[in-house]
């Protein structure tokens, strides 16, 4: 599997005009080697990969030493004391590198600067490239175990969910229904959440990105609960409105528009078909019945080994759809100061339609 990774990788080169590669993303650096470490925070590094035609070297410190050579076999680990920077020119020298490629995204200025010093000061002087979704762009497209692995995450977040809205009623704490689901997702076996719950009752489900706070859950409002879990790295997501108790018949209106847009979606949506027409699938619903400008966000977006990755299923930029591709379909209307409703299902590509990874539990039919 790493192997036909590199190769892939490895048959860029020539476009990007690049001879060697230098990888520490976390989610790309697992891609390519296996090695599972994570990051910290954005200042810290647990390890570079260093790519080049006939040579991967993975660059770590002895913390993590022993469980790259486990992990990375495919690798020839080197343990530094000084970090990736300080061995700039040691890995110059053994890769015979004179354009390294960089992820520009993901370097932060002050590490590239130094970088960019070391390169210079190089003999002969090495180029830096930075790079654009190179290996991003591979992830898109998942194998088939990388499709299995997210299956399992999809149904072990729908059972926690099920669980969880089976326990619901008035009167509960968001902040305590967020723990909640945070401790269900450990004990059905997940590596860990995907990202921190949302749980948005009443006014805060107007907010798409809402966190929990002290509210108390009452009859009637909607919830919004937005969760996700880790399974062997790979990430779900998905998100049900629900009522405690009967809603108001707009609320029980918004409902039925994004469930329309949101089956419409998963029925037509199809490779070859660009994000942006899928995107419109779902936000023309919207649109007519007088909702759009109350439907901000895009319509969905890949996920992987990061929750959110690539394609972006939205009305920017667009991509063509490609069987293997594991996205969201996800819209959403939301009423500043009343509330709103957002439904979200797990989708991959495959026989020319989406097949719908999460469970199907959990709508209403109003």
């Amino acid at each position: 599997m790493f192997e036909n990774r590199l190769r892939s990788l490895r048959s860029k080169f020539g476009g990007f005009e690049v001879d060697t590669v230098w990888i520490i993303q976390p989610e790309n650096r697992r891609y390519l080697s296996g090695f599972r470490a994570s990051d910290g925070q954005l200042t810290e590094s647990s390890g570079s990969l260093f790519i080049s035609l006939d040579q991967a070297l993975l660059l770590t410190d002895s913390r993590y030493t022993t469980q790259a050579e486990h992990e990375a076999p495919g690798f020839e680990v080197i343990t530094h004391k000084q970090g990736a920077v300080n061995a700039l020119s040691e890995i110059f020298d053994r890769l015979h590198s004179r354009r390294l490629g960089f992820e520009a995204g993901y370097l932060i200025w002050e590490v590239y600067q130094k970088a960019q010093e070391k390169a210079s000061q190089h003999s002969p002087p090495v180029e830096l490239i930075p790079l654009s979704s190179m290996v991003e762009d591979m992830r898109e497209i998942k194998e088939p175990q990388e499709v299995e692995t997210l299956s399992r995450s999809a149904q072990l977040i729908s059972d926690v969910l099920a669980k969880l809205i089976e326990e619901l009623s008035p009167g509960q704490v968001e902040k305590d229904m967020a723990w909640r689901i945070e401790t269900l997702i450990r004990q059905h076996g997940a590596d860990g959440p995907a990202f921190p719950p949302i749980v948005a009752s009443g006014p805060n489900s107007a907010l798409p990105h809402a966190v929990p706070t002290s509210k108390r859950l009452e009859k009637g409002e909607p919830v919004i609960l937005d969760v996700g879990a880790i399974v062997d790295g790979y990430c779900s997501d998905m998100t049900r409105t629900v009522f405690l108790g009967e809603p108001t018949e707009d609320l029980k209106e918004i409902y039925r528009i994004v469930r329309e847009a949101q089956l419409t979606a998963i029925e037509l949506v199809r490779p070859d078909m660009e994000t942006t027409e899928a995107d419109s699938l779902a936000r023309e619903i919207i649109k007519k019945a007088g909702f759009g400008n109350f439907f901000g966000h895009s319509l969905g977006h890949g996920i992987g080994l990061a929750t959110h990755e690539s394609p972006a299923v939205g009305p920017l930029k667009p991509k063509v759809l490609q069987e293997g591709m594991v996205f969201t379909i996800e819209p959403g209307i939301y009423l500043p100061g009343k509330g709103g409703v957002r439904l979200e299902q797990m989708v991959t590509l495959e026989h020319r339609r989406a097949r719908v990874l999460t469970g199907n539990e959990n709508f209403y039919s109003f």
